[in-house]
C-alpha cells in the first residue's frame, strides 16, 4: 500500500487515472442518492431542452433528465465492465495455464480454439452471441466476457511458458510437488502482473463494447439507462439537441481514459524494476 501511494506521487498519469476511476466508482455506487431525478420519468413539455439550472445536462427526446440518466448509466457500465472482465479473466487464465503448463495436444487444441475466436472481430463475436442468447444485461456481460477470453488466454499462456522451465519450478517438481501445488503456489503468483494490467485495460474495452451493443439496440434494453442507448437516442437530434450525445460520449471517453491511465500506472507498480526505483 505504501508503494502504491509512493507511485501515485511519482506518476501524475496514474494519479489522474486513479482519481477518475475512483470518482466513476463513487458515482456508480451512490447513483440512487446522487441522481437528482428519476432517470425514467418522462415529460412531454420538457423534450430536448438545453442544459439549464433545472436540467444541468439538458433533457432527451422524451423529456428525461440526462444528468440522472448518465449517473445511472455509470452503474450499468461499471457492472458490465467488472463482471465481463471477471468472466473473461477466469476462463482465459484457466485455459492459458492449462495450455502453457501441460503443452502437447492440449496446448494445440486450446490455442486453435483461441485463434478461431480471434479470427472474428470482438464486436461481431459479441453481436453473434447476443443474437443467440437474447438481449439483456446478463447476456451482454456473458457475450463481452467470452469475447475477452482469447486475450487473457494468450497472455497467460505466454507467461506460463516462460515460468514453467524456471529453476524454482523445476526444484518444486523434483521435490515431488503436485502440478496443482506448483501452479497455485509458483506459476500464478508470478504471472499476475500482465493479467492485472490486461484486466484494467479490458475493463475499458468492455465498457466500449457494452455501449456499442446498446447503441445498436441489442444490448441493455430500455428503459434502463445506459451510455450507449443515450448515444443512440441522440442520433436523431444531433442538430437540435447535440447535448444528448455529447453527455454520454464525454462520460464514456473520461471513464476509458481513466482506466487506461490507471492500467499504465499499475503496470509500473507491479514491475519489480519500478518498485526498486520508488524505494
Amino acid at each position: 500500500m505504501t508503494s502504491f501511494f509512493q507511485l501515485l506521487r511519482k506518476s501524475p498519469t496514474m494519479m489522474v487515472g486513479f482519481v477518475i476511476v475512483l470518482m466513476v466508482v463513487i458515482v456508480g455506487v451512490f447513483a440512487p442518492w446522487l441522481a437528482p431525478k428519476d432517470p425514467n420519468t418522462t415529460s412531454l413539455f420538457d423534450r430536448v431542452k438545453p442544459p439549464s439550472k433545472e436540467y444541468p445536462f439538458g433533457t432527451d427526446n422524451l423529456g428525461r433528465d440526462l444528468l440522472s440518466r448518465i449517473i445511472w448509466g455509470t452503474r450499468v457500465s461499471l457492472q458490465v465492465g467488472v463482471i465481463s472482465v471477471s468472466i473473461g479473466m477466469a476462463l482465459g487464465v484457466l485455459l492459458g495455464v492449462l495450455a502453457g503448463y501441460y503443452g502437447g495436444r492440449l496446448d494445440l487444441v486450446i490455442s486453435a480454439a483461441m485463434d478461431l475466436l480471434l479470427s472474428f472481430p470482438a464486436i461481431l463475436l459479441a453481436i453473434a452471441m447476443v443474437a443467440a442468447l437474447g438481449a439483456g444485461i446478463v447476456q451482454v456481460m456473458v457475450a463481452v466476457g467470452i469475447s475477452l477470453v482469447p486475450n487473457f488466454a494468450r497472455i497467460t499462456r505466454g507467461s506460463v511458458l516462460a515460468i514453467r522451465s524456471s529453476e524454482f519450478v523445476m526444484a518444486s517438481r523434483g521435490l515431488g510437488a503436485s502440478n496443482f501445488w506448483i501452479i497455485t503456489r509458483h506459476v500464478l503468483p508470478n504471472i499476475l502482473t500482465p493479467i492485472v494490467v490486461l484486466a484494467t485495460l479490458n475493463a475499458a474495452f468492455a465498457i466500449i463494447m457494452e455501449a456499442g451493443l446498446s447503441f445498436l439496440g441489442i444490448g441493455v434494453q430500455p428503459p434502463d439507462p445506459t451510455w450507449g442507448s443515450i448515444l443512440s437516442e441522440g442520433r436523431s437530434h444531433i442538430v437540435s439537441g447535440p447535448w444528448i450525445s455529447i453527455s454520454s460520449g464525454v462520460a464514456i471517453s473520461i471513464t476509458v481514459l481513466g482506466l487506461n491511465m490507471l492500467g499504465d500506472g499499475l503496470r509500473d507498480l507491479l514491475d519489480p524494476r519500478m518498485k526498486r526505483l520508488i524505494r
